[in-house]
């Protein structure tokens, strides 16, 4: 095992499966000569040069465009997003476009192609640059959806992404790339839509996925001190939802505490919370409660995002609320 940071893993990641396969190639804003708004793709210019690793001009809605295109003519691009913010001026051809192409040729063409970029809040960065649409994009199908918490997930599963033949979209955190992790020296690749459960626990499930499951292991400590049990589940992929390890874990703790940087209205933790009360309701001795964001665009204000965001004292609050005390 070796310890390297979140962004040198998608690095990484990236430039094993360039090696691998001459059709995989890498567009976006600032990814080449800058080596990467966020240094993810540090060193990849050098080695794989200027037809492989791609400067755009800012119009994601047109590199977007050729990227879908090329897939069809046995391209298997990446394309990177300075934030999930700006994927929404190329939307259209990620949901008219990229999630439709096996469906509406019949078959005849696939679309291998992974859309990765930074997701939800980073700071003081304003309303519009601080969005979680991962539960937009899971809302589509033809989409699958990755979010990562940890360098060894992001790199497994980055590369089982692009490998997949379906378009991905793989969902990073400026607040992560700088986190260290171990990754094996060695191959090895984290399937696609298979959850882990970073901590064994007996009292209560708490779910959660990218870099605010931070939060839950804050929690879980100060709760173990008072003899709290918990089990934290990452789901890693949001689509396809691993509903299995969910039912698993809610049949043996019987309560379940949802921990999700996205607003309240129609998200991941919505579904969730439906199957599970559909398929294992009569393992259930409390609601479910579910973490969320303040219902309004993130505020400027350093006071003010603290408290729009979740944190460890709501995630403690929510799992005393359902265990009763």
């Amino acid at each position: 095992m070796k310890t390297i940071q979140f962004r040198e893993a998608i690095c990484e990641a990236m430039s094993e499966e360039m090696r691998r396969d001459e059709s995989v190639y890498l567009m976006g804003e600032e990814v080449a000569e800058y080596n990467g708004a966020y240094k993810a793709s540090k060193g990849m210019l050098d080695e794989f040069g200027p037809k492989r690793v791609l400067d755009t001009p800012i119009a994601e809605l047109g590199f977007a465009g050729i990227a879908v295109g090329s897939t069809m003519t046995g391209n298997r691009p990446i394309v990177e997003y300075m934030t999930f913010n700006f994927s929404l001026v190329g939307i259209d051809q990620i949901i008219n476009n990229a999630a439709k192409i096996r469906q509406m040729s019949g078959g005849q063409f696939k679309c291998p192609i992974v859309f990765r970029g930074p997701t939800g809040s980073a700071g003081q960065l304003g309303a519009t640059h601080s969005q979680a649409f991962e539960s937009w994009f899971a809302n589509t199908p033809g989409l699958k959806v990755i979010v990562p918490s940890n360098p060894y997930d992001a790199k497994g599963l980055l590369k089982a992404a692009i490998r997949d033949d379906d378009p991905v979209i793989f969902m990073e955190s400026e607040q992560m790339y700088g986190d260290k992790g171990e990754v094996p020296e060695g191959e090895y690749i984290v399937p696609i839509g298979v959850a882990d459960i970073k901590r064994e626990g007996t009292d209560v499930t708490i779910v959660s996925f990218g870099k605010i499951i931070k939060e839950a292991y804050k929690a879980a400590d100060e709760l173990q001190k008072e003899g709290i049990s918990c089990e934290i589940i990452d789901l890693r992929t949001v689509r396809p939802l691993d509903k299995e390890a969910v039912l698993k874990s809610v049949k043996k703790t019987n309560r379940l505490v949802i921990l999700e940087e996205a607003w309240p209205f129609g998200n991941v933790s919505t579904e969730i919370t439906y199957f599970v009360q559909a398929e294992a309701f009569d393992y259930l001795d409390a609601p479910i409660v579910r973490i969320n964001t303040a219902d309004t665009p993130a505020a400027y204000s350093p006071v003010l995002l603290e408290e729009w965001l979740p944190n460890k004292d709501e995630v403690i609050k929510a799992v005393k609320k359902v265990l009763y005390k």
